[in-house]
């Protein structure tokens, strides 16, 4: 173990400091599809039941009018969180009707192209840039690719860590330049090491045929309605084929906050000459909120994200030039189809030890050589993740992914022993136990369930998730909320339908002047 970590870890250790890490914050957000019965999208505008999608902090819409996406509070106890989440679904499926929630990250059998609805905000100018930004998305990537969905793990490391640590390690700048410079090295350590979730989370081997609307692909056929890769774990997360030319020279690799927003900043301002071909009205109507290489910062895919809580009509960027980092998003993770919610406790508590260990761990910056490992790494373990005798990179060395999990898994215990100390029990252990044993035996692993399932009740893609999603509504159908808790999820949309409303009737100025605007906030920016 590094003589850093093992500083750290003797420093939280103490009594006085142990209960701090009882108050890292998590967070989720969970997409999901909305379908018919058959398993086919739902063409249905989002149910009105459910409130704004505009307003609604709990429940709104991604990048589709049928992408359900339910947000958690952020709270300290991860058991907390996903009990928050299990009343969503519950609190949804009251208002669903015969709709399902698809159990997957990959999608359902999707209509044509034009057939796919867009989320629809209203009318004011907010909503309107949130509906424009994602007619921009189709233009750029297809609708298609925005049919998939994923779950997003927020985590924060208590805010009292950081003047704890700057002052044991003598770091000369402020407080919140050193917070912003340990997230960022997590960050880093992130990049070095995700390819581990994606081997023991990814879930999302084989896809529904005509997912690729028969574009030229790799993947082999498993049956008429499915295309696979016999070792991949998370083909939401490989190249697929999409492979967005404007960002492919986007890659800040995290060496300190400020390259990184620059480097966005100059994405969202740079003009992207086949976007410009495109010009960003088409008769008469908006089809993009720019032509540069980036609509927004958030249109840049990335595995992980520094983020800000933002103020009113505030820029994610803006909020982490003038504040600094405050939380990490974690944007890998799979969707579990054998899990109600796609995520449980153990996998909670394990993203906990791992993301510590990230935290706390040395993490040297990136060189041009070792950022490209790390991409390299990420790309073999979501595409053949499980083959035997896998080698990965590291350090300009070969290494087999087994032999470095285990290693990994062996460093990331004494992160989960402190937080077994912290909140008492062994909970965080068995987590860690849970993933030794998949990295012992790849068939526990949930991509190698997902094929096997299939084999055995020999399944398409498409009838296997229709399945789980049937077994996950009556899940959550079976055992209603309390009238109490149903009658705040009520009020929730309720007010939040209001708020909308109330929004679009004080609505002042024109959208393009609003779009202008919005544009420059981000050029207005100096370090």
């Amino acid at each position: 173990m590094s003589e850093l970590l093992n500083r750290r870890l003797a420093l939280l250790g103490e009594r006085a400091n142990l209960s701090l890490l009882e108050q890292c914050l998590h967070g989720i957000e969970r997409e999901c599809l909305r379908v018919t019965g058959e398993g086919r999208l739902a063409q249905t505008p989002h149910p009105e039941a459910l409130g704004s999608a505009l307003t609604n902090e709990q429940i709104t819409t991604d990048y589709s009018e049928s992408l359900l996406e339910f947000i958690t509070p952020a709270l300290p106890d991860p058991a907390d969180m996903l009990a928050s989440l299990d009343r969503i679904h519950r609190f949804a499926y009251s208002k669903l009707g015969n709709e399902y929630l698809w159990s997957p990250s990959m999608p359902c059998p999707l209509p044509a192209e034009e057939d796919i609805p867009i989320a629809y905000y209203g009318t004011s100018n907010i909503g309107q840039l949130k509906y424009v930004y994602r007619k921009g998305l189709a233009l750029r990537y297809g609708k298609t690719m925005q049919c998939i969905a994923g779950i997003h793990y927020n985590f924060s490391l208590p805010e009292k860590l950081w003047p704890l640590l700057k002052e044991a390690e003598g770091f000369d700048g402020t407080d919140r330049d050193y917070q912003s410079s340990a997230y960022i090295a997590l960050i880093r350590n992130f990049r070095r090491y995700s390819w581990l979730l994606m081997y023991l989370f990814g879930a999302s081997p084989a896809l529904d045929a005509g997912f690729l609307r028969g574009r030229p692909h790799q993947l082999e056929q498993l049956d008429p309605d499915t295309l696979y890769l016999p070792y991949a774990t998370s083909l939401r997360m490989s190249d697929l084929g999409y492979q967005s030319n404007a960002q492919a020279g986007l890659t800040p690799c995290y060496n300190d906050l400020t390259s990184y927003t620059d480097s966005l900043r100059q994405a969202v301002a740079t003009p992207y000459p086949p976007y410009v071909e495109v010009g960003t009205h088409q008769n008469g109507e908006w089809v993009q909120l720019n032509t540069n290489i980036l609509q927004i910062e958030n249109e840049y895919y990335s595995n992980i994200r520094p983020k800000r809580v933002t103020y009113t009509g505030e820029r994610p960027i803006q909020a982490l030039v003038a504040r600094g980092i405050q939380y990490v998003e974690v944007r890998c993770l799979d969707i579990n189809p054998f899990l109600p919610m796609g995520i449980d406790l153990t996998e909670s508590r394990f993203l906990d030890a791992f993301l510590l260990y990230c935290a706390l761990n040395d993490s040297p910056l990136l060189t041009s050589t070792s950022c490209g490992n790390a991409t390299s790494n990420f790309l073999s373990v979501v595409k053949e993740g499980r083959r035997p005798g896998l080698q990965l990179q590291r350090d300009g060395q070969a290494v087999d992914l087994k032999e470095w999990a285990d290693e990994l898994l062996e460093k990331i215990a004494p992160l989960a022993a402190l937080l077994d100390q912290t909140h008492g029990g062994d909970a965080h252990r068995k987590a860690l136990d849970a993933q030794l044993a998949k990295v012992k035996d790849s068939s526990l692993t949930p991509s190698a369930q997902v094929l096997a399932a299939m084999a055995e009740h020999k399944e398409s893609f498409a009838r296997f998730s229709l399945r789980q999603s049937r077994a996950h509504a009556e899940f959550f159908r079976s055992e209603p909320l309390s009238g109490e808790e149903q009658a705040k999820f009520e009020e929730l949309a309720r007010s939040s339908l209001a708020q909308q409303a109330e929004l679009e009737r004080n609505e002042v100025g024109d959208f393009d002047v609003f779009v202008g605007a919005y544009q420059a906030s981000i050029l207005a920016i100096s370090n």
